[in-house]
């Protein structure tokens, strides 16, 4: 690429080079082709897709999983509407994404006009900041705050459009990009930490709430070590799975199942939540404090929204593991507990999912299925367990050993973002196997990017969960209104399905089946689908279940 950018296009990407940007995912429209264009002798690698939809969803997870926004782009009109769901998720589950797309020319962008449609007031309510380019000499600017605000903790979506005559204006040699400014990292108060200290020394039955926070700002090590000197236990969100490892006899497990369960009573005992990188888009608060009666210890780099259930004692603001330290420091000098143990809570998840492995019958009961995958994958690699009740079954039960190695969409909860996420992962962490496990219902929501992914040569493994139906919605339904209609659909034959793009297909045909054909898979290349029919009768069976429980366990 020239040192001089010809034109805004060329500058755009000049832009990217300077942020570290390696991908951008999208599909060039008639009013954005320059800018696809001037990725050409650049650093940065276009991955062509088949719906703009996809492209968000891989700028998504590359973002979560390397805490670097990722770009997606897409032309105007509805080229631009499409990549709306997968910004939103990304701001929703607080990931850093660019989104950038064309906009009729600034000739006719204040009349009516073909394809036009204010896409500044439509990204603006899903994103950070959403803003239109109208000035060449705004470009390096307004790129340089995309970033800053993308990246920024708390990270999210940020939306720029690009007027297609501005794109191809000329711009002179002295516009060029700017540097990013370095992070500030802000210290925990002291008066805060001693006061969140004296909490927790008086606490009968505290435990700790880390959420997604924690990963994004790697204090993995430093919450085991809080939790590990005051033998304190700690149960996760959805997306903080693996910021304790399941194995750790500290971990309870995760929270924010739609019933009460196992780790529920963890929380119902507590007089004291110490709340770790936790935002209240991952769950409802009222799940773990429905008679506001909790004493709360936020602790977290930005406020907490305000909730009748999530009434906050002391709150320290400020660098997660500043604080953790801080928290540490403290407690050396002056311990507190010992406290009670929770160790029946961890036997009742281990029990579920070992007998499940267990289960032989056909179609595979859920706990097999998850006991098999975790089988399959080492304690790096990454599974992508998309949105239904998979989501239910992957999210409880698979043990995450890491951080970000199960990612779960729990924000705004969208189905079929497992596959295109998969593609992502795969470019994020080349030398990781990456799974992503989807029910029916949304692989076909996604399904053709699996020949992007052939197209470009990019290992992929999707697990198909086969149950003919939207399986969270009969589960749902069945529940609260005791039957379901409306949810059940026909599928294509999936092995033909994978060979029609190229891909390698499977069937499985028994539960002895499943855990051999994912070690095969895994350990090669190319791109394979595998189909398994699910027997989700065990919904209800959990709910049930769950429903028996009382707190004398």
């Amino acid at each position: 690429m020239s040192d001089t950018p010809a034109t805004v296009a060329r500058l755009i990407i000049r832009c990217l080079e300077a942020e570290g940007v390696r991908y951008m995912f999208g599909i060039p429209g008639e009013e954005n082709i320059r800018l696809v264009d001037a990725t050409a002798g650049s650093s940065i690698r276009f991955i062509l897709v088949r719906h703009e939809q996809a492209a968000s969803f891989m700028a998504d997870i590359y973002g979560r999983l390397t805490g670097k926004a990722a770009v997606c782009t897409a032309t105007l009109g509805p080229g631009a509407i499409n990549l709306l769901l997968g910004v939103a998720d990304a701001n929703t589950d607080s990931t850093p994404l660019v989104a950038i797309s064309a906009q009729v020319g600034l000739n006719r962008i204040y009349k009516e006009t073909h394809q036009y449609v204010d896409l500044e007031s439509m990204f603006r309510p899903v994103t950070k900041w959403a803003a239109t380019v109208t000035t060449v000499d705004s470009v390096p600017e307004m790129m340089r705050k995309a970033f800053d605000l993308a990246q920024r903790e708390r990270p999210g979506a940020v939306y720029l459009a690009v007027p297609e005559d501005l794109e191809a204006t000329p711009v002179p040699t002295t516009l060029v990009p700017l540097t990013a400014r370095p992070p500030h990292v802000t210290a925990p108060d002291n008066a805060q930490i001693r006061a969140a200290a004296e909490i927790l020394r008086k606490a009968k039955r505290p435990v700790i709430l880390a959420g997604h926070g924690v990963a994004r700002a790697h204090a993995s090590e430093h919450l085991i070590q809080l939790s590990e000197l005051l033998n304190l236990p700690v149960a996760t969100t959805f997306m903080a799975k693996g910021v304790i490892p399941a194995r750790h006899r500290n971990s309870l497990g995760v929270i924010g199942f739609m019933r009460h369960d196992y780790e529920n009573f963890a929380f119902d005992e507590a007089d004291v939540i110490l709340s770790i990188g936790y935002e209240l888009q991952e769950f409802a608060p009222a799940r773990i404090n429905p008679h506001h009666d909790k004493t709360i210890i936020h602790v977290h780099r930005f406020a907490e929204d305000i909730d009748a259930a999530y009434p906050v004692a002391v709150a320290v603001e400020a660098d997660i593991v500043a604080s953790l330290e801080a928290l540490i420091g403290e407690f050396r000098r002056q311990a507190a507990g010992p406290f009670p143990s929770n160790a029946k809570i961890r036997d009742l998840c281990a029990a579920e999912l070992e007998a499940g492995a267990g289960n032989d019958s056909f179609p595979l009961v859920p706990q097999r299925i998850v006991s098999d995958i975790r089988k399959a994958l080492d304690d790096d690699d990454i599974v992508l367990a998309d949105t239904g009740a998979i989501k239910m079954w992957m999210a409880r039960l698979y043990p995450a050993q890491k951080p970000m190695t199960c990612v779960i969409s729990n924000g705004l909860a969208t189905m079929a973002f497992s596959l295109p996420g998969a593609i992502a992962a795969r470019l994020a962490y080349p030398d990781r196997k990456v799974l992503a496990a989807m029910g029916d219902g949304a692989f076909l929501m996604n399904s053709q990017e699996i020949e992007t992914a052939v197209r470009e040569r990019i290992p992929l493994v999707v697990l198909v969960w086969v149950d003919n139906a939207y399986g969270l919605i009969k589960w749902k339904m069945d529940l609260e209104l005791k039957h379901h209609r409306d949810v059940d659909f026909g599928n294509p034959d999936f092995v033909k399905y994978a060979e029609s793009f190229g891909a390698r297909g499977y069937a499985v045909e028994r539960a002895a089946d499943l855990l051999p054909i994912l070690n095969e898979v895994l350990a090669g290349d190319g791109v394979s689908i595998i189909a398994c029919p699910v027997d989700y009768s065990e919904n209800i069976k959990l709910t049930d279940s769950l429903g028996e429980l009382t707190s004398a366990l």
